[in-house]
């Protein structure tokens, strides 16, 4: 079987996370990464420094860790550190970057630990006790003529964290993908869904343990943050954060005030007159009001908001990086005033391997209509130029120069009246000018309309494409599930995209940083950019 084509992207899409990524940022904004592989081991060696022996022990009730996985995470523990990334649950294990995530954590581990050589391992920090059931409850597959959605619904009230939702019946969504998947050639992650997605599950549950069997054989932990022992070893931390709700109120208005000043938007909006602590006590998740902060620091089940996540994660594990996305990058500008207010140390961030998928039906049909993946971002210009391009060129060219003509005559005509002083002012020639054009413009939409009816077949492909490289107007990497490619491709699709996750992670460990404003070539259609 033919391996899909996996094509690395720049990491953009967010002009405060382009900053960071290209140095350009205010100092202090971000914590510094280092330039070198000597400069790497100094930081490693500092971050191993702040941690005792224990701190696995305390945490791995939390990792349940098997085989390769487990292997690392001990290794670490020794005299290690580890490098982290993390998602919140999506259905079936989410979407592609939910692997991509994955496997640049591995990948940046590997190359960190290769160059200092110390032990590094990669860890993948599963949101449980996120509240998103709407992000969780979907996910999407393509078909041939376009993509899938499929979604759960659930009676229970809404603001649970998805550890405490229940998953219900999931079985009709669960063979949607199975068909969506057709011919596969390794079963294991369908396996592992059909044995972990069953209706005595969580949400959250079901999605930790999916990607710890997935993932273990990789060498990659997966930490549940919802998880009695996580919630213990963050306890000092959260505790404090309550306890010193005000003053970070305070750092954190001002760092958002420079943030403006500069230019930038906060990714994060703050909430006058909340912490950045949930509580759960009440059943759902909910902000802990800063005058009552003080009051609720003893109480037992407490958890960090998203912009104090990435502290406690600092402060209970020996992170030397966490690799992100360019949302998380942006929210980062926001947790140096956190950490130092707390007095714990800054996290670093640095961004993730990104890419595109291109299987070979779709490598094809790129070919055949000198498309690029690029072509789909617009929902309906790939096919309006399609068809366009299949009408009879002597139409093309008579509307063109019917167009023209109209224009031009229409220009003879204005100026008439204006020479003339005609008793109607320009608002009635320019009405004029609309309702004509309006008209002809009107005429090629039917024409292209015809064309695509005609051309159904060609239509059919640029939909299947489509579904495949931005479903329902998503990049692939943001929507489409990557079970499904997984299991028709197998162990080769992996290793495709583990080698390019290992150019990205070895530009990252000898500080060359791709920047996310640089022009990449574009992704031919028929051959490496």
């Amino acid at each position: 079987m033919s391996v899909p084509r996996v094509v690395t992207r720049p990491l953009s899409g967010n002009p405060l996370a382009d900053a960071a990524i290209a140095g350009t940022a205010p100092i202090g904004w971000y914590e510094r990464v280092p330039r070198d592989a000597e400069a790497w081991r100094a930081r490693i060696q500092s971050v191993r420094s702040e941690f005792g022996d224990d701190w696995l022990k305390k945490l791995s009730p939390a990792f349940e860790a098997t085989g390769k996985a487990k292997e690392r995470l001990e290794a670490a523990a020794g005299r290690g550190v580890v490098v982290t990334t993390g998602q919140q649950p999506g259905l079936f294990g989410g979407p592609v970057y939910t692997l991509s995530k994955a496997l640049s954590a591995l990948a940046f581990a590997d190359s960190l630990e290769e160059a200092s050589g110390i032990p590094v391992a990669p860890v993948f920090w599963a949101a449980t006790d996120d509240t998103d059931f709407r992000e969780a409850s979907s996910t999407v597959v393509s078909v041939p003529g376009g993509a899938q959605l499929l979604r759960f619904d659930h009676p229970e009230r809404l603001g649970l964290p998805m550890a405490a939702m229940p998953l219900g019946e999931v079985s009709v969504q669960l063979e949607a993908l199975k068909h969506a998947a057709g011919s596969v050639i390794d079963r294991t992650p369908i396996d592992l869904l059909e044995r972990f997605y069953t209706s005595g599950e969580t949400v959250g549950s079901a999605y930790v343990s999916f990607l710890r069997a997935l993932f273990a054989p990789l060498g990659i932990a997966v930490i549940d943050a919802s998880h009695f022992a996580t919630r213990e070893a963050a306890r000092p931390i959260v505790t404090k954060a309550l306890e010193r709700a005000s003053e970070i109120a305070d750092a954190l208005r001002a760092r958002n005030q420079d943030l403006e000043l500069a230019g930038f938007a906060p990714q994060v909006q703050d909430v006058p007159g909340l912490s950045l602590v949930f509580s759960s006590s009440s059943g759902s998740r909910k902000r802990v009001p800063i005058k009552s902060a003080a009051r609720q620091a003893s109480s037992g089940d407490l958890g960090p908001n998203v912009l104090l996540r990435p502290v406690v994660e600092r402060a209970i594990l020996p992170t030397a990086s966490y690799i992100g996305g360019p949302a998380e990058i942006a929210y980062f500008a926001q947790i140096g005033p956190i950490a130092e207010t707390l007095g714990v140390a800054q996290p670093l961030i640095l961004q993730r391997w990104s890419c595109v998928i291109i299987e070979p039906h779709v490598e094809k049909i790129l070919e055949e209509l000198d498309l690029v993946p690029e072509d789909f971002r617009d929902p309906h210009e790939v096919e309006a130029r399609v068809a366009r391009a299949r009408l009879p060129k002597r139409v093309i060219e008579e509307l063109n120069a019917t167009r023209a003509t109209l224009n031009d005559r229409l220009d003879a005509l204005s100026g008439a009246v204006a020479e003339e002083r005609a008793p109607v002012g320009p608002a009635v020639t320019g009405g004029l000018r609309a309702n004509l054009l309006r008209r002809l413009d009107r005429f090629e939409r039917r024409l292209i309309a015809a064309a695509k009816r005609q051309h159904a077949d060609i239509m059919h492909e640029i939909a299947t494409a489509r579904g495949s490289l931005y479903p329902f107007g998503k990049p692939q990497e943001r929507s489409l599930n990557f079970v499904p490619l997984l299991a028709r491709y197998g162990v080769a699709l992996k290793e495709a995209m583990l080698a390019e996750a290992r150019e990205h992670a070895r530009r990252l460990a000898g500080g060359r940083v791709q920047s996310s404003r640089s022009v990449d070539p574009p992704v031919s259609a028929r051959g490496r950019p």
